[in-house]
């Protein structure tokens, strides 16, 4: 249903710097570069994740309310992400730790201010 999803960023060199250095804790990598944008996709099928400017030459700005979701498979690695993002200059909206959901993860806002949860489920006990 969802083919990717797609942020807008006002800082594109200072963009593609931030995500390749974090998505590469993922396994995820460039797969696609033009003027305006650039596209990341995993090691797995899915969803594919891309910034650009926007096509409006508008600036770009964070949805309220809105956040992109990325799975990690380990509490480990929730928290490598989370600490790299938070390295490469994102706020921290979130420190990791189990939420009432089941989900071990943590937030924070990219150099752009959009909003990212990086998560893996909890086992039960």
């Amino acid at each position: 249903m969802i083919s990717y999803i797609c942020i807008g960023t006002n800082n594109f060199d200072a963009a593609e710097k931030f995500y390749d250095e974090l998505l590469a804790e993922l396994n995820v990598i460039q797969a696609q570069k033009t003027e305006r944008m650039i596209f990341w996709v995993g090691p797995t099928p899915g969803v594919g994740f891309s910034i650009a400017k926007p096509l409006d030459g508008e600036p770009a700005s964070a949805g309220n309310g809105a956040m992109v979701a990325l799975t990690a498979d380990s509490k480990e690695s929730v928290e490598r992400v989370y600490h790299k993002a938070i390295a490469l200059g994102a706020s921290d909206e979130g420190a990791p730790g189990v939420r009432a959901s089941g989900f071990y993860c943590a937030y924070f806002r990219d150099l752009d201010d959009n909003k990212f949860n990086i998560f893996c489920p909890v086992p039960p006990r």
